[in-house]
C-alpha cells in the first residue's frame, strides 16, 4: 500500500486523538490475568490492535472490537501455546509473556517481531523473570518460560525500559509477597497499564516513579477500562501545525502535561502554543529558531518524536541536530528525507540539518512506524504529488490517517 499526498496545501482546523497505541498494545495481551470478562474502551483501530486480537482469538478468547471498543470474553480453555505467525509481526506481543506467566505460570511463543530500530534485547525481561523464579529456553524460533512457583523480590533495571517495566509487572502482579522494581520506566503508558491492573485488583503503588511496588494477589478479577490518549499521535499532529501554514491546528482529547518536553521545544523554537485543559492549539509563526535535543526516557524528549522534529528542522533556517539514545536505527527516514532536497548529515549518533530546505515531491518509502510519519509530514511541504510506498508500517500506529489528515486541508489518499 501507499501514500499519494499532493503537498504545499493550507492545512488547519482540529482533530481528536485517538486512544494511546502504545497502552493498548500492553493492556491487551493483560487481559489474560482476568478471570472474568473485560471491556477496553478508547482502544485506537490500528493494525497492531487488529494484530492482537487475531493472536486472542486464536488461543481461545471471544472478541467484539466495534466503535473503539474492545469486549473480550473469557473461556475455560485457553492455549498458553501461541504459535500464530502474527506474533512475528508485532514486538508487543512479548507482552503475553509476562501475562501469561503470571497467569499460568507458563508459555511459549514465537520469537516477536516490530518495526527495525536496531538492536532491542528483551534481556532485562528474562532476568526479571528469572528472579521471580522462572526458568527460560530460548529456542532460534519461539521461547519457552515457566515456574513452579513466583515469588516476590527486588528487581534492579540496569535501563529503565518500558517493555521490561511493563512485562515485569505483569509477571509479578499474582506473585507471592511484594515485588519492588527499581529504576523503572516512568512513562505514561505504564501508569495507564498499572491502574488498568489496579482497576481489576491488584496492589501496586509507585507508578510514574522510578520505584514500583507490587503485592501479589490471589486474583484479578474482569474490570471496564478507558485507554488514556496517544500522546504520540498527538505529538504528530502538534508538529504538523508547527510546520504548515494555515490558521493552526487544535489537537482535542489529549494529555498536555504528557507532552510537555514536545510543548517546551516547539514554544523554545518559536511557534504559537495554546494548552487548555484537554486540548492542545499550534501556529506557525515566521524565523523560527534551531534546536538542539537528545531524546531520552520520559518526562525527557520522546524518542518516538525524534524522526517528526527532523521535518521541522528542515524548515527553520540555521543547524539543528537530533542526539539519539535510545535506538540504534532511528535514521531510516533520512536517506529519503535527502531524496526531497533536505541538507542532514549523520554523525554517530546525530543527525545535523541545514535548514531552510524547499522540499520537493519524491518517489518515497517508509521503513518503520515513526518514520514513515515523518515522510508524511515531509510530503505536506513538498508542492506536487509525493508517494510513499510500505505504508503500512503507519497503519500499525496511527488511526484513520487518511481521514484526520484530509479534515485539515491536505490532499491525500490511500492505494492498495
Amino acid at each position: 500500500m501507499k501514500f499519494i499526498i499532493n503537498g504545499n496545501k493550507k492545512i488547519e482546523g482540529s482533530i481528536k486523538n485517538s486512544g494511546s497505541k502504545n497502552s493498548a498494545v500492553a493492556i491487551i495481551p493483560a487481559v489474560v490475568l482476568a478471570d472474568n470478562d473485560v471491556t477496553l474502551r478508547n482502544v485506537p483501530n490500528i493494525q497492531d490492535v487488529k494484530t492482537l486480537i487475531t493472536i486472542l482469538r486464536e488461543i481461545g478468547y471471544q472478541v467484539v472490537f466495534s466503535d473503539n471498543v474492545l469486549k473480550i470474553k473469557k473461556r475455560k480453555k485457553i492455549r498458553h501455546h501461541i504459535q500464530s505467525d502474527e506474533v512475528s509481526k508485532l514486538r508487543g506481543s512479548y507482552y503475553f509473556m509476562g501475562a501469561f506467566l503470571g497467569k499460568a505460570k507458563k508459555i511459549t511463543i514465537k520469537n516477536c517481531g516490530g518495526c527495525n530500530l536496531g538492536y532491542r534485547p528483551i534481556n532485562y525481561h528474562l532476568d526479571g523473570f528469572k528472579k521471580l523464579g522462572a526458568k527460560i529456553k530460548q529456542y532460534p524460533h519461539k521461547i519457552k518460560i515457566t515456574a513452579k512457583k513466583l515469588s516476590g523480590c527486588e528487581i534492579l533495571l540496569g535501563f529503565p525500559s518500558v517493555g521490561a517495566t511493563i512485562n515485569i509487572m505483569l509477571a509479578c502482579v499474582k506473585a507471592d509477597g511484594f515485588t519492588t522494581i527499581k529504576n523503572c520506566a516512568k512513562e505514561p503508558e505504564i501508569i495507564d497499564v498499572g491502574n488498568f491492573l489496579i482497576a481489576m485488583g491488584a496492589k501496586i503503588t509507585g507508578l510514574g516513579s522510578d520505584m514500583i511496588v507490587v503485592e501479589g494477589v490471589k486474583r484479578l478479577k474482569g474490570c471496564d477500562y478507558t485507554i488514556t490518549s496517544d500522546r504520540v499521535e498527538a505529538g504528530t499532529y502538534l508538529i504538523l501545525g508547527a510546520i504548515s501554514n494555515g490558521a493552526g491546528i487544535t489537537v482535542k482529547g489529549c494529555c498536555p502535561i504528557y507532552l510537555s518536553a514536545l510543548i517546551k521545544l516547539l514554544k523554545t523554537v518559536g511557534c504559537s502554543v495554546r494548552v487548555g485543559p484537554n486540548e492542545i492549539f499550534i501556529k506557525k509563526e515566521e524565523a523560527l529558531k534551531p534546536f538542539h535535543v537528545t531524546t531520552a526516557p520520559y518526562p525527557d524528549f520522546p524518542t518516538d518524536l525524534g524522526q517528526m522534529i527532523s521535518v521541522l528542522a528542515t524548515q527553520i533556517k540555521g543547524v539543528s541536530s537530533i542526539k539519539e539514545t535510545i535506538f540504534s536505527n532511528r535514521f531510516s527516514h533520512i536517506g529519503e528525507l535527502q531524496k526531497m532536497g533536505a541538507n542532514i548529515t549523520i554523525k554517530d549518533d546525530t543527525i545535523f540539518i541545514q535548514g531552510e530546505s524547499e522540499l520537493k515531491p519524491a518517489q518515497l518509502m517508509a521503513y518503520d512506524l515513526r518514520g514513515a510519519a515523518s515522510l508524511v509530514l515531509a510530503a505536506v511541504l513538498a508542492p506536487g504529488t509525493t508517494h510513499i510506498e510500505n505504508i503500512e508500517v503507519l497503519l500499525r500506529g496511527y488511526e484513520k490517517p487518511v481521514e484526520k489528515l484530509s479534515s485539515l486541508g491536505l490532499d491525500i489518499k490511500l492505494e492498495k
